[in-house]
């Protein structure tokens, strides 16, 4: 790991073995499947429900810096505690986690992610709990949230046609041609389908092994510069609702060292249905 940009984001699964549960370490753990955490997570491990604890439950957006302090106070999380977060699925989810506490102005050398996810740990062999984990409730204080990471049609639409920014589009190919409009099985959809002009398609698993770890930095260098990903540009990636992007944010933010990249978490969902918003096909 020590090739990346900024190596210390990533933890081991060893590590976590050996300090998940120490004083100031709180392991958080967010899965595509709802239910997985219940059936099994590391030790003292917080479980997250993407769909009903990590966004407004009546606007569609992510939580209020309000809401976003309740759950993290709820969680036994203060502005000290070193977060490890880890899921399914390549650590799909356990990005957008981490990505929403950036956004609200968590210490980034406390934000940290368990390389591999729970792949890598049960094929390892490693044990599992079924047993939820309980804590003391902290006092959370967010911070302001900090634009710089998040980003919003309003940052898109002046920029099209100008080869100002890099638009990276990690959906599959066949979303981003516009042959489905979301991948089977998930509801959140719009009602066209297609790719915001001008943006290259860069699947965000194509950023992980098949162990689930992240690739090294070459091959990601490799990966998205031979895209046409100009690291002195802006980069704002998109996928549906923004959380497949949020893996690529992070890759690119922190395992490529790219200045500034910002998360486009309206995505899909947002520009298709969007009057009047370009789009093209194929």
């Amino acid at each position: 790991m020590a090739d990346y940009a900024q190596p210390e984001v990533l933890v081991s699964t060893d590590w976590v073995a050996q300090h998940g549960s120490d004083a100031g370490v709180r392991l958080l753990e967010v899965d595509v499947d709802t239910g997985a955490y219940d059936e099994g997570h590391i030790e003292g491990a917080v479980g997250l429900n993407w769909q009903t604890q990590l966004c407004d439950q009546v606007r569609r957006d992510i939580l209020t810096k309000e809401q976003f302090e309740q759950l993290c106070s709820a969680s036994g999380i203060s502005n000290d505690t070193t977060i490890i977060f880890y899921g399914d699925n390549n650590n799909w989810f356990a990005t957008y986690a981490l990505w929403q506490f950036r956004y609200y102005g968590h210490d980034e050398s406390k934000l940290k992610v368990m390389n591999g996810g729970r792949q890598k740990w049960t094929d390892e062999g490693r044990k599992l709990v079924t047993t939820a984990s309980s804590h003391p409730a902290a006092d959370y204080k967010a911070k302001f949230p900090d634009d710089n990471v998040r980003a919003t049609k309003d940052n898109i639409l002046p920029t099209l046609n100008q080869e100002i920014i890099n638009l990276v589009d990690v959906r599959s190919p066949a979303e981003f041609s516009g042959e489905i409009i979301a991948p089977p099985g998930m509801s959140e959809t719009a009602q066209r389908g297609g790719h915001i002009p001008g943006a290259a398609n860069i699947p965000w698993a194509t950023a992980v092994a098949e162990d689930g770890t992240f690739k090294s930095y070459d091959e990601l260098q490799e990966i998205y510069g031979g895209k046409g990903v100009d690291s002195s540009k802006e980069t704002i990636a998109y996928c549906r609702i923004g959380e497949r992007s949020s893996h690529t944010w992070f890759a690119l933010k922190y395992l490529l060292g790219y200045e500034k990249v910002r998360n486009y978490d309206g995505s899909w969902t947002e520009w298709g249905n969007l009057m009047g918003a370009p789009i093209a096909k194929g």
